[in-house]
């Protein structure tokens, strides 16, 4: 299936690299406010730079890829699905969750298939999880604890202000990793429990062609809080850009054992389980049985493929607009100084079938 990405910033080149990843798609063309910044783009992987209202409205493409920014992600969606097209959207679906239900609801009405990243959890590192989880590796899941902690984006960012606006912030950007992979293991959420709060008013752009500039917080950047799911496990999370020497990664306990999971944000890392005999404590890098080097793009072609074989596709809307409300939710307990009910769910999407090094979709 033929596919065109709107928006040609910083994510874009690992779409157009992790798309040529898989047979059942084509990546044919790109479009960006920034003409030039599509036309770069265009060239360096030989497809065609396209205005964005050619690319949505034209017949180039069957899915669009919406790399756009996270305010404009019910815009450029809504369009593309008037247009007959399918979409899959950069996180989050939406800012707020009135949005990505109307995305959900007009991807429904008209017949379209509806996907949203993050599709990490379809990498190696968490496959693995999955795995050992439904195989009782570790027992009974009784808890997870979840970390991303950071100094936040402006010391890397050529553009970090939107970071520190409300349709960013550190759970809304690094949030979905952490609360999909949760999704993925899990199953869905059912209430929140948080503190937000906002160590400095302002940040500086440490790098760039507006280093030294001044950038007004207008969002938390301290997330803390707990998350009951539905079957049984509860998580704790710490989401930050508040820490600059802190530590990221997702830890899983079980009856029998734990799983210590580095990065979500990856498609392929070590996943260690520890098990306890009598008094030793014991740590084993657990055996890959899935396909490794995967890259963004690999919950397009599962989209693409799943349109071809009817079946749910495993990056969903459902799912997404389900991690939406559970990180929104974060800062409805801290204002409310109480648990949020979810009102959303999804199903646990299918794991991948294990196999050698070989290409999916």
């Amino acid at each position: 299936m033929r596919v065109g990405l709107l928006g040609c910033g910083n994510v874009s080149p690992q779409y157009a690299i992790g798309l040529g990843l898989f047979p059942g798609v084509e990546l044919v063309a790109c479009a960006d406010l920034d003409g030039p910044r599509a036309e770069a783009l265009a060239a360096q992987h030989g497809i065609a730079a396209l205005s964005p209202d050619e690319l949505i409205g034209g017949d180039a493409v069957d899915i669009l890829v919406n790399i756009s920014p996270g305010m404009a992600h019910v815009e450029v969606s809504s369009a593309a699905l008037a247009a007959g097209k399918h979409v899959y959207s950069e996180k989050p679906l939406a800012v707020d969750v009135a949005g990505g239900t109307l995305l959900l609801e007009r991807s429904r009405a008209a017949g379209l298939r509806l996907g949203c990243a993050p599709d990490t959890f379809l990498g190696s590192q968490l496959q693995t999880a999955r795995r050992l989880l439904d195989a009782g590796a570790i027992g009974t899941p009784v808890a997870a604890h979840a970390t991303m902690i950071g100094g936040g984006h402006e010391s890397w960012h050529p553009n970090p202000a939107i970071f520190y606006t409300p349709a960013g912030g550190p759970m809304l950007d690094m949030g979905p990793y952490y609360v999909t992979a949760l999704l993925s293991l899990f199953g869905p959420a059912r209430r929140v429990a948080a503190s937000t709060s906002a160590r400095l008013p302002e940040r500086v752009v440490g790098s760039g062609p507006l280093e030294g500039q001044k950038i007004s917080v207008e969002t938390p950047t301290h997330y803390a809080g707990v998350v009951d799911y539905a079957g049984g496990p509860t998580a704790t999370f710490i989401v930050s850009f508040d820490i600059p020497h802190g530590r990221t990664g997702i830890e899983i306990f079980g009856t029998e054992g734990s799983l210590a999971i580095p990065d979500p944000n990856v498609f392929d890392a070590p996943v260690v389980r520890r098990t306890r005999a009598g008094t030793e404590l014991r740590d084993e890098t657990m055996p890959v049985e899935h396909v490794t080097g995967a890259r963004r793009g690999i919950g397009v072609a599962d989209l693409a493929d799943a349109i071809r074989t009817n079946r749910p596709h495993r990056a969903s809307a459902e799912q997404a607009l389900h991690a939406l409300e559970t990180m929104t939710a974060f800062q409805r307990s801290s204002d409310n100084g109480a648990h949020v009910t979810l009102e959303t769910t999804c199903e646990r999407p299918q794991p991948l079938p294990t196999a050698t090094e070989e290409v999916l979709f």
